[in-house]
């Protein structure tokens, strides 16, 4: 049996797609590794839920590509290929990148508000950071950036980022220091500030760092230091 530290959610409503969204998240940060199977009814006592719900989001991962089903088992994650891994991080490059580059400078003041509403959401990535709580961390990354990534617009955009992030892997994060991870995390916070002055080659840059740290610190790599 192999045991997964997942909160107890109890019921209530989308409860799938919340179990769905914590298993994706402990799989991207390396919470889930490949090698073991994992019980949808070892993980629905874990939850505190039935077996149906966690079976239903095991399924939905199983589409997504994140794990495969052992017959009579359970599922196992899936192990990309570095190469695979590197790809993904390319191609989210070359989307996100220019997505959010086009809006400095020509914000609405409805998008502006809504920028700013974001801000909590940054401080709190700075917070699990520092309390080491990956598996939220990892689930709060991806609302902030697809939320901010909306602002473009563009619905196929949004559904091809939120595709490869599902398939991205975070497995340094916990072998990161604190200061580095928050670090990294404080970078949420001058994106925003960069879209609202609409410094777009900043932009451009830190979103480029950001994002290379996914295959760089948040992966266990060293990454190249700036020099001055």
């Amino acid at each position: 049996m192999t045991t997964l530290d997942v909160p107890n959610l109890g019921g209530g409503l989308n409860l799938r797609q919340r179990i769905r969204d914590v298993l994706r998240a402990s799989i991207i940060s390396g919470a889930m590794h490949p090698g073991p199977v994992y019980s949808a009814p070892t993980l629905s006592q874990q939850f505190g839920v039935s077996s149906t719900p966690v079976r239903e989001a095991l399924l939905d991962l199983v589409a997504e590509g994140l794990v495969e089903a052992v017959r009579n088992k359970g599922f196992r994650v899936t192990q990309p290929s570095d190469k695979q891994l590197d790809d993904i991080t390319a191609v989210r490059r070359m989307l996100e990148v220019p997505g959010m580059a086009q809006l400095a400078g020509s914000l609405t003041d409805a998008q502006r508000e809504k920028v700013q509403s974001l801000y909590p959401a940054a401080h709190d990535l700075v917070e699990l950071a520092a309390r080491r709580e990956l598996v939220d961390w990892v689930q709060a990354d991806r609302r902030f950036h697809l939320e901010l990534l909306g602002l473009v617009g563009n619905a196929v955009l949004l559904e091809l980022v939120a595709n490869l992030r599902a398939r991205s892997r975070l497995t340094g994060l916990d072998s990161l220091g604190i200061d580095a991870l928050v670090a990294s995390s404080e970078e949420h916070v001058t994106i925003l500030d960069l879209l609202l002055a609409g410094d777009e080659a900043g932009l451009i840059d830190v979103m480029g760092r950001h994002i290379d740290h996914i295959r760089g610190a948040w992966a266990g790599r060293p990454e190249e230091q700036e020099t001055t």
